[in-house]
């Protein structure tokens, strides 16, 4: 049976540099075209070119990955995954950054048993990272908010006409539709306008 050999890499806006994961699949003489790229969160595997890159597996493949955390950063998950490729697929999987979680190497019982207890500690790791991660952002996120850093796009200047429209609106001489229209904003941003603007008189 001819085995086909494949690359997966994955960055996330957290670790944008793909540059170590590539020269690590060039070194094992991966195929360019071979190579799946996710540019994407490892909280789930609802990704594009993984879920291609399965579709293209058959028993007796070889993936590569260059650590565990690229395949994925939820502890089950990886389990679930790692399961399916391996025994309901029938590929091999080889995490170059980790020898011993190598499917090719110690098939016996013993060596399945090593295998399974790196996966289960390093897949830990993986999702305890990701949570630190996630820990660190929030709470840098409060401290910007207490210096008072303001997040999300600045809010729109009100149109010039938006303090007589308003008015007539609130007198009842026009309707909400139309004052919406004078003020070229759907009406529902013009009613939440006049909350703020309430606030404000």
């Amino acid at each position: 049976m001819q085995r086909t050999t494949y690359g997966y890499i994955r960055v996330s806006s957290m670790d944008q540099n793909e540059d170590r994961q590539i020269i690590a699949l060039n070194g094992k003489a991966v195929p360019v075209e071979n190579i799946y790229k996710d540019r994407q969160s490892g909280k789930d595997f609802n990704r594009p070119q993984y879920k291609k890159l399965v579709k293209k597996l058959k028993p007796g493949d070889l993936l590569y990955i260059v650590s565990i955390d690229r395949l994925g950063r939820n502890y089950e998950e990886i389990q679930n995954q790692w399961r399916m490729l391996t025994k309901e697929i029938g590929i091999d999987i080889c995490v170059i950054d980790m020898p011993l979680l190598d499917t090719r190497n110690g098939k016996d019982l013993m060596g399945t048993f090593i295998a399974d207890l790196v996966l289960q500690i390093l897949s830990f790791v993986a999702q305890s990272e990701r949570e630190n991660i996630r820990r660190r952002q929030a709470q840098g996120i409060e401290a910007a908010k207490a210096r008072g850093v303001r997040f999300g796009r600045p809010p729109k200047p009100l149109p010039e006409n938006y303090d007589n429209v308003y008015r007539r609106w609130k007198a009842g001489e026009i309707t909400g539709t139309a004052a919406a229209q004078e003020c070229g904003m759907p009406l529902s941003t013009f009613r939440y306008q006049a909350r703020i603007y309430e606030e404000g008189l």
